[in-house]
Order: C-alpha cells, then sequence, then structure tokens
C-alpha cells in the first residue's frame, strides 16, 4: 500500500469510498451525512491543485482511502479523511494524517468533527488532537463551523479540534 498525491483519475474511486464510508453514519443517526453526497470534482481539483490531497492505494494502484486539506488561518485544516470500510481498521486513516502533517511546514493540524461520532472526536483523540472551546477557535475555524451550520451539520454535537505539529 502507498501514500501518494491524488490525481484526476482518481476521482471516480474517491467518489465511491466518500459514498460508501458517508453510509456508516446511519448507524449513529446521522442520515444527513450518507445524503450530502460525495464532493465534486471542481472541489476535488481544487485540493488536487493545491497538492493538498492525498490517497492511500491498495497493491492493485486503487485508492481506498484519502485525505483532503486546506491552509486555514497558516495551519493545515483536514477537511476529509475517509477509508473505505473494507481497508477500515487498518491504521490508514492515521497514516494519511502523518503523511498529511509532515507535507508541509504548519504550527498545527485542525479539524472540525461529530463529537460522540466514534471514528470521530473520541478517534481524533487517540491521534493526539484536542477539543477546542468555542473562545479557543482561530477565525477561519469559526467560519468553517458557521457554514456548517448553515448546511445543518450542527444538528449533532460538532466540535473543533487541534493537535500541535511537535504532537504525534
Amino acid at each position: 500500500m502507498t501514500i501518494r498525491p491524488a490525481e484526476t483519475r482518481h476521482f471516480p474511486a474517491l467518489h465511491d469510498i466518500e459514498h460508501a464510508a458517508a453510509e456508516l453514519y446511519r448507524s449513529v443517526g446521522i442520515p444527513a451525512i450518507a445524503e450530502l453526497g460525495p464532493y465534486g470534482d471542481d472541489d476535488l481539483a481544487g485540493f488536487v491543485g493545491e497538492d493538498l490531497a492525498w490517497v492511500f492505494t491498495d497493491d492493485a494502484d486503487r485508492p481506498v482511502a484519502f485525505l483532503l486539506a486546506e491552509i486555514v488561518d497558516d495551519c493545515l485544516y483536514i477537511a476529509e479523511v475517509n477509508v473505505h470500510p473494507g481497508s477500515a481498521r487498518q491504521g490508514l486513516g492515521r497514516r494519511l494524517i502523518d503523511h498529511a502533517a509532515a507535507a508541509g511546514e504548519y504550527p498545527a493540524l485542525i479539524l472540525t468533527t461529530f463529537r460522540d461520532v466514534p471514528w470521530n472526536a473520541p478517534y481524533y483523540r487517540r491521534l493526539g488532537f484536542v477539543a477546542l472551546a468555542d473562545d479557543e477557535a482561530t477565525p477561519g475555524l469559526r467560519a468553517i463551523r458557521e457554514h456548517q451550520a448553515r448546511i445543518g451539520l450542527d444538528r449533532w454535537p460538532r466540535v473543533s479540534m487541534r493537535r500541535d505539529s511537535t504532537t504525534a
């Protein structure tokens, strides 16, 4: 298995991975995630164009996981990490996060996630992320949370999290 930059040819596989991973949210009472649908190709192209998209490929060179990021307030904001359920529980998400963190000089990794979903905030805590109080969120994180509220994701408890670059 290999981590490498995502390419436009990977987009159909990324859609499939995102759809399969999103379906798991139905089991925890958050069907809206499955209903949002995957990122569009234009959005994916933006991440790829900024060199902030990585895929984990299997031995047949097929993507089985991916990470999308952007720079927010000088930090690396993890916009999306998805592992196909058929490849879950192998540490692929953690390895993608560590790879992205090593790809640049960022003071921290930041993200927003569901507080109570086992593969969200509890998982990120195990990877060294800490929850931020509302007044600790950067302006960019606040703007992201406001956008997420506008599309209805605040119907379930959410949290902003941070992992300093010195934390591994």
